[in-house]
């Protein structure tokens, strides 16, 4: 198992912070926070919205690549590559930005996923859904996960907001019984040692997924995006 000193020292400062997060609010694990920030500003009537996606802590840019890498709780090696190739999709009417995330374990993949995002006009990253493939063996065997607004009562849920502040809780998907995964945030300017460098511009949520109770860690640097997914952390950018 990998070990960082840094985000050793991470997780016990917000093992703290965290209190009121998703495993508190009323009897224990599972029970999300209370949303605080609405996903209005997401909706496909809201705009204009930009393929520009230059919000500090997820831009969103033509050519980017990010990769994460660590071991999990059971030994797996993961392996996250993060891709921003260029191509755009029509959702819900509007004209969205594609990255794509390619997941490995142990060195094979069983995700890729198709996400589509817009930037609204005060900088908030709207979510827009995803096409996801599972694969097993080299094969794809289903597409669970995949949802996109507009479709069977599905909203843009928020993903990052434009000026994030530390107690902010956002619905970052909004398709109901399918997605409804939201964030807290729980630190700003903590500083993470991770193998890619030292980084202090961060920003910490706290992922709550109302629909099963699991819960995920992760924190953004600002210029650069994720650098912390639970066991996987920032090798390159």
């Amino acid at each position: 198992m990998i070990k960082r000193t840094g985000l050793s020292v991470l997780i016990l400062t917000l093992s703290f912070l965290a209190i009121g997060g998703c495993s508190s609010g009323g009897g224990g694990g599972g029970v999300c926070p209370e949303l605080t920030v609405g996903i209005e500003v997401c909706d496909p009537d809201a705009g204009p919205f930009s393929l520009v996606i230059d919000n500090g802590f997820f831009p969103v840019v033509v050519g980017s690549e990010t990769v994460l890498e660590g071991v999990d709780d059971e030994g797996v090696l993961i392996r996250v590559e993060i891709t921003v190739p260029g191509d755009t999709e029509m959702v819900a009417g509007v004209n969205t930005r594609v990255l794509v995330e390619t997941e490995f374990e142990d060195g094979e993949i069983v995700e890729i996923s198709r996400n589509f995002f817009a930037q609204a006009p005060d900088g908030t990253v709207c979510y827009f859904g995803e096409d996801v493939d599972n694969i097993e063996d080299g094969e794809v065997v289903n597409n669970d996960g995949s949802w996109r607004a507009g479709e069977n009562g599905n909203r843009p849920g928020v993903i990052m907001p434009a000026d994030p502040e530390a107690g902010m809780v956002f619905q970052q998907e909004a398709a109901p019984g399918i997605a409804e995964d939201q964030a807290e945030v729980i630190a700003l300017g903590e500083e993470i040692d991770v193998p890619a460098g030292m980084f202090d511009d961060t920003l910490t949520t706290e992922d709550c997924n109302p629909l099963d109770g699991s819960m995920d860690l992760k924190v953004y640097v600002d210029g650069i995006g994720l650098a912390i997914d639970e066991a996987a952390e920032l090798i390159s950018f």
